[in-house]
């Protein structure tokens, strides 16, 4: 069946700011179903509040509404676009099926005939209200946990009493485990049964028998009008039930499955969609099996819409959930759809992996002082990455590679736990690091039966990581001079870096590299065509590995690299990793109108990055894209066969920066700003002298590499001081403080966390107002400021926690001026080419500079929503010397003032601390738009600016 021409406008519903349990997976997903319906010539609206993403860009969707999600927005777009005739809410996560849920009941749906596609309203109420979704499961003889559904405290209790512990605590309609809970004794019960019922907003929990230690899986579907169904991809979770499948390391295809249990799988995958409803779209639907021989199966939860791991599907397999699922929605079936990656096939077909993923969350819990790290059913990462290889153990080293937390992979690194107590107690209250705790383990000589004794890990894992320490003993013994090519090849073919090789024969990394040229061991480059090369595919995507030579009859020696090389100019972008706190989705925002700008110059794009949620990830984002870690020896390797013109390294945040030094020294040309002026900003000694030069006043401050000497510089200084370690990002470390006592312990805890870092100490000036302005330069020294914003908390809150204002709401001409003035004069003594970010601290009118960042900020997405200009793009072609800033026409558009809001993921740490100061606490953030300051909004932020402030 062809597509429903009745179908001309479509309202696409977003996910709103990035928190815990819902990510940029949605922007991704969002992005790719507004191009795949705007492709079929139907008009597309767009309704979301994040301004960092690339799915709120004007070239998106014919009308995006930077609105804050509510049925009250939803009735205004409706009346302003009284065409629009269907609804697509299954990809904003959670908040878009919540808020559509709650349009239905108010029957706004109905009143402006509406109708909604790609899920059926019952299949929401079904799957979500865990009782309706057990007794349909029972109805269609799909085995469930022994469960009950309470909705009231005494009712928990009774089935407490019935069922004993462990239990399982699930509250209905929440997103990324909301206050669920594993109870182990009964003394917590009461605790976490009332955070239950509260998190619901139907205040309903469903409470289960705990099935600790059985093995988790999940099937990713797609299912058309004609009720054909395909299974894009299986993942095994490596963690056991009990984790939530968002905190856990998972792996595609499944490793430890029967085939009779796969087959088992899939028939009982395929009839829980077919029972749900009448709809066409995607569906993920996850199961526990049983760790003995009888791979015994219970059904835990499906959801009818494209989820976390539909985008790590999509990347894993090449096999574009969303872009297909939208297609569907609109009516088509899969066998009339083409196969994106090889173009000749149909997308009737289930993709085929002969390369193994792996994906590993990233965690900030840094962030969060006291917060509970032991991870559970409730979700506590803030993103993820993900590692491809040709066998689970190099996938696993390359996940590992990739999450930017100073490990150069599994072990071999002098970084390991060596004391057997804290090794045992992160095995047995699973820990953010178990996956490199389970090596030192192993190096410790705990038996693998102990270690699966105490995490249910299945064995053939844990062999896997024998196999790893084994190889990782043998190559001790040797020095980088003898040792033997076949060992070499081993070690680099399961995923070791030259780093790791260096480390356990005592030699340089160079060294490892330069061995690795003399034997000829070099990476070679692999296409993800989705169906192991049985057609031929059309999609430059690619992940690197290590092959033996092949021999051929002529006596040649060859290995198989598909990544073929053009002669076009090329320009490379490095990515900016896996999402974290300081870090976000905005920076891919950046990535991604890089791509498309050096596009637009003539340039062969090319992609380097590891995170599996983003839309810079996405295959046809640039020309090519190399799915690797941002990770000094993959990506050099990279450039050796591209031969790219330059690198592009200020468009993803401090990822990519932290990679300018060694590109500069590898006489790597870095496109844009030099890595010296990159540098000179960093460095606060050579900064001070520059602006002491130029006359700009900055706080007094001093460079400690001990507590005595940070001691003897408070003395000069004054309290209150701000401490920083050098080159972090958002805050990391800072901390306002009072007395000396203070300082002491701080400086001590810092060393001990970043040892040979220098410290800042700031004179702090309290009760300052703060603000920023991002603005674009050129060679030429033509300075362009895109937008000054004013903070509405006070400084020492951290710009990223702080309500920032477009344009300043209360700063006179006299300091406007010199805001303006000290841009200018800074962003050329820098000589930046591109875009630069400068924080300012406002007392007494003097306008004093806390820093500058010569790079993409965390605040150019949001001015560019805000104006509705495209200034990535312009600074993009300024960096590459196409343009110069003269050449655009700047023309802002902004009524009123638009504020950006950060939001916060307390709510997964219950007793954390909440008081902001200079380190960075938000994940995401919203934009609201206001009229004038008379605004109710304004008035009550304006008024609560001070209450958070803490030291």
């Amino acid at each position: 069946m062809p597509k429903d021409t009745s179908i001309k406008s479509v309202l696409i519903i977003g996910s709103g700011p990035i928190v815990i349990g819902q990510a940029c997976e949605f922007d991704y997903a969002g992005s790719q179903s507004a191009r795949s319906i705007r492709e079929e010539g139907i008009e597309v609206i767009l309704i979301n509040s994040n301004p960092a993403t690339i799915m709120t860009d004007p070239t998106m969707a014919d009308h995006v509404y930077l609105k804050p999600l509510t049925t009250k927005s939803i009735i205004e777009i409706l009346k302003e676009h009284p065409q629009i005739d269907a609804v697509l809410p299954t990809m904003g996560g959670q908040t878009a099926l919540n808020l559509c849920l709650e349009a239905e009941e108010k029957g706004i749906w109905q009143d402006f005939g509406v109708r909604l596609i790609g899920v059926d309203v019952n299949a929401i109420n079904i799957t979500e209200d865990r009782e309706q979704f057990k007794q349909l499961l029972e109805k269609i003889n799909v085995p469930t946990a022994p469960a009950k559904t309470a909705t009231s405290y005494l009712e928990g209790k009774e089935i407490a009493q019935e069922f004993g512990f462990p239990l399982v605590i699930r509250p209905s309609f929440t997103l990324g485990g909301t206050g669920a809970a594993v109870v182990y004794k009964k003394e917590d019960f009461d605790e976490l049964l009332t955070r239950g019922l509260e998190a619901s907003p139907i205040h309903e929990v469903l409470i289960d028998k705990a099935l600790m230690g059985w093995k988790e899986y999940e099937l990713e579907l797609l299912r058309d009008k004609n009720d054909n169904v395909v299974i894009i991809c299986s993942i095994e979770n490596m963690d056991p039930m009990g984790i939530h499948t968002g905190d856990s390391i998972t792996v595609a295809p499944a490793m430890t499955l029967s085939d009779t249990t796969f087959q088992k799988l899939r028939d009982y995958a395929i009839l829980m969609m077919r029972s749900i409803g009448n709809f066409a779209g995607g569906c993920n639907v996850q199961f526990a099996v049983s760790p003995d021989e009888k791979e015994d199966i219970v059904a835990i939860e499906i959801n009818p819409r494209v989820s976390r791991s539909s985008a790590l599907a999509s990347k894993a397999t090449g096999y574009p959930i969303a872009k297909i699922a939208s297609k569907l929605a609109l009516g088509y079936n899969l066998d009339e759809l083409q196969n994106q990656i090889t173009k000749s096939t149909s997308a009737l077909f289930e993709p085929t992996l002969d390369y193994v993923i792996v994906k590993i969350p990233r965690w900030n819990f840094d962030k969060f002082e006291g917060s509970d790290r032991t991870l559970g059913l409730q979700m506590k990462s803030v993103g993820e990455v993900m590692g491809i290889g040709r066998s689970f153990q190099e996938a696993l080293h390359k996940a590992t590679q990739s999450l930017e937390i100073k490990r150069n992979g599994l072990g071999a690194d002098g970084k390991g736990y060596k004391d057997y107590e804290q090794i045992i107690e992160k095995l047995t209250y699973a820990s953010w690091d178990r996956v490199f705790v389970i090596y030192d383990a192993i190096a410790m000589g705990i038996p693998l039966s102990r270690i699966h004794e105490i995490t249910r890990i299945d064995m053939w894992f844990l062999k896997q990581y024998e196999e790893l320490y084994v190889l990782e003993k043998e190559i001790s013994n040797y020095k980088v001079s003898d040792l033997p090519k076949e060992l070499l090849l081993e070690a680099k073919q399961k995923g070791f870096a030259d780093r790791q090789l260096a480390h356990m024969m005592n030699c340089l990394e160079s060294e490892v590299h330069s061995l690795r040229m003399e034997k000829n061991i070099n990476r070679v480059f692999k296409l993800v065509d989705t169906c192991a090369a049985e057609f031929k595919a059309k999609t430059p995507y690619y992940y690197s590995t290590f092959e033996a030579e092949i021999e051929k009859a002529n006596g040649e020696r060859y290995v198989d690299n598909e990544s073929i090389l053009t002669d076009r100019k090329k320009v490379i972008v490095l990515g900016s990793g896996p999402n974290r706190i300081g870090q976000g989705i905005e920076f891919d925002y950046s990535c991604v109108h890089g791509v498309l700008a050096a596009k637009e110059c003539g340039y062969e794009t090319i992609m380097i990055n590891c995170n599996p949620e983003t839309v810079s990830t996405d295959f046809d984002t640039a020309d090519k894209l190399y799915f690797e870690p941002v990770f000094w020896e993959h990506i050099y390797d990279i450039i050796q066969h591209e031969k790219p013109e330059g690198v592009i390294v200020q468009l993803g945040g401090q990822t990519a920066l932290k990679l300018a030094d060694k590109l500069s020294k590898y006489g790597v040309k870095i496109i844009g700003t030099s890595f010296d002026a990159l540098d000179l900003a960093e460095d606060r000694g050579r900064f001070s002298d520059l602006l002491t030069e130029l006359h700009i006043p900055f706080p007094r401050f001093g460079i400690a590499e001990t507590a005595d000497e940070a001691s003897t510089l408070a003395d000069s200084l004054d309290f209150p001081l701000l401490i920083r370690p050098s080159y972090v990002l958002g805050g990391q470390g800072m901390k306002i403080v009072i007395n000396k006592k203070e300082l002491e312990e701080h400086v001590i805890d810092l060393l001990k966390t970043i040892p040979g870092n220098k410290l800042l100490l700031d004179h702090y000036l309290a009760g300052a107002i703060e603000a920023e302005a991002d603005a674009i330069c050129d060679a030429d020294g033509n300075v362009y400021i895109i937008g000054i914003m004013e903070h509405i908390e006070p400084c020492g809150v951290h710009s990223g926690d702080s309500n920032a204002t477009l344009p300043p709401f209360n700063l006179g001409e006299f300091v406007m001026q010199q805001i303006k003035d000290h841009t200018h004069k800074i962003a050329r003594a820098l000589k930046t080419v591109g875009l630069i970010n400068i924080q300012f601290a406002i007392k007494d009118d003097t306008v004093y500079i806390i820093e500058a960042n010569p790079r993409a900020s965390r605040t150019v997405p949001f001015i560019a929503k805000a104006y509705g200009e495209p200034y990535v793009n312009y600074a993009t072609k300024v960096m590459l010397g196409h343009n110069k800033v003269t050449d655009f026409d700047f023309n802002p558009q902004l009524k009123g003032y638009a504020i950006k809001q950060p939001v916060f993921s307390f709510s997964k740490f219950p007793n954390v601390n909440k008081a902001l100061g200079p380190e960075m606490k938000s994940t995401g953030e919203s934009i609201l738009f206001i009229d004038d300051l008379k605004d109710d909004q304004f008035y009550e932020l304006y008024s609560r600016r001070k209450m958070y402030l803490s030291k």
